[in-house]
């Protein structure tokens, strides 16, 4: 894969070594991969990347998302094209057709409360191998899962989760990988930055070193490997592809 080492930006600034086209994509997923995607409905979703993805013929892929998305929008696109296989998340019921797919037994699906979710992410980035918690205790959403006691309540055992490959989507990174988001588009991105063996983040604007405040940074550039700049374009607080 070449990097874009020798690009320069407009107005003649150099571009990142880790900035990569989208298509490089196609080497980066292989079929079964276990990707963690960000976003919270449509907010913060890393569109370009999806929209690449969903040309790429992957097969088998678990995608562990809050959502996904919605009907033909985000991962809707992925589950419509048949790259997935398994979903791991939250909030299935945003688009009907995941619901559909999973009774029609062409899609696993592993829901898990929405705090859980955040926590089983973070613990995968943070080396620990699960935690116990009192949420789902009693449900069958704890079915086969190990319980204990603690202080006369029942707690049930969620292990992290870890992905092979991150889609992130950040509203800037300066040259080096360093990456701040826009508001709620944050939500699940920087946990998942810190969980996979590859973390590719999409960017709407890459700036030089030092343009960034460091009271800003979310994300340290040691945990990003490759950053596309986005397609779309933010107009009327929604992110479109321009002339669309």
């Amino acid at each position: 894969m070449q990097h874009s080492k020798h690009l320069r930006l407009n107005g003649g600034r150099r571009l990142t070594d880790k900035l990569i086209n989208k298509n490089d994509l196609s080497k980066l997923i292989n079929d079964g991969d276990t990707l963690l995607v960000g976003g919270f409905g449509l907010s913060g979703t890393p569109f370009t990347l999806i929209d690449v993805l969903a040309t790429l013929g992957k097969k088998n892929l678990t995608v562990v998302s809050n959502n996904l998305g919605e009907k033909d929008k985000g991962l809707g696109i992925l589950l419509h094209k048949g790259c997935l296989k398994k979903a791991i998340g939250s909030y299935f019921t945003s688009n009907r057709d995941a619901v559909y797919e999973w009774s029609k037994g062409n899609l696993e699906i592993e829901l898990v409360p929405q705090g859980t979710l955040a926590e089983r992410i973070r613990c995968g980035g943070a080396g620990i191998a699960g935690f116990y918690t009192k949420t789902a205790a009693g449900t069958k959403l704890a079915e086969g899962k190990e319980e204990r006691e603690f202080d006369g309540e029942t707690h049930v055992f969620e292990r992290a989760i870890k992905g092979d490959v991150s889609l992130i989507k950040a509203w800037k990174a300066d040259t080096l990988g360093n990456l701040i988001y826009d508001h709620t588009g944050r939500n699940f991105n920087p946990v998942m930055a810190t969980a996979s063996k590859i973390v590719i983040a999409e960017v709407d604007e890459i700036v030089e070193v030092g343009e960034l405040s460091p009271y800003e940074i979310t994300t340290p550039h040691v945990y990003v490997d490759y950053l596309v700049l986005s397609d779309y374009k933010k107009i009327g607080g929604k992110y479109v592809v321009p002339g669309s």
